[in-house]
């Protein structure tokens, strides 16, 4: 996913650099930021359930220490997932400005 939003924006910005987009163009970027939005929604919900998950986890592995193993599980999910969550948030706020530039 990351290189897909990687090479479309720098896609896009090599476009502006020679001109405006054609109303084809403005479309298919439309529709891309609205894909891309909903996946970083989706990737918003994914990692609050494995935050909630994680610290319940935690909670119950002040009671036994056997559910700290899945504690330990979703600590080391949420390292990896949680900068991809950013860079999708990221990503999807620069289009943003992107649109700003083609629409104005």
């Amino acid at each position: 996913m990351k290189k897909y939003i990687k090479d479309y924006i720098n896609e896009i910005e090599n476009k502006l650099e020679k001109g405006k987009l054609t109303k084809e163009e403005q479309i298919i970027f439309k529709d891309k930021i609205t894909y891309f939005a909903h996946e970083r929604l989706i990737h918003l919900l994914v990692t609050l359930f494995y935050v909630i998950y994680t610290l319940i986890f935690f909670a119950l592995g002040m009671i036994s220490y056997y559910f700290l193993i899945p504690f330990t599980i979703g600590i080391i999910f949420l390292l990896f997932y949680i900068p991809h969550y950013f860079f999708l948030e990221n990503s999807v706020q620069y289009m943003y400005k992107l649109y700003d530039r083609i629409f104005n």
